[in-house]
């Protein structure tokens, strides 16, 4: 079975409002053939991922799960 989320920030593909670029990763994380952010420090993302889900509209009990449930992302194994 093929993985339904991305690579980076495990965002569902439904859920992406954007246009890719990749299947690998959302139209936030990937942009002009380049990661948005391509840092190795998942702190880093993490609070980058944040203040984009804030700046949305999310509330901000969601934003924190969603935050954390990058720890688990293919992108961040090491």
């Amino acid at each position: 079975m093929k993985n339904k989320n991305y690579e980076s920030c495990l965002m569902p593909f439904s859920k992406d409002p954007g246009i890719r670029e990749t299947e690998k990763y959302c139209s936030y994380c990937f942009k002009d053939g380049k990661l948005t952010y391509e840092g190795d420090d998942i702190n880093e993302f993490k609070k980058h991922a944040y203040e984009g889900m804030r700046s949305k509209g999310m509330n901000i009990f969601t934003a924190k799960f969603f935050t954390w449930i990058i720890g688990f992302a293919p992108r961040w194994k090491k």
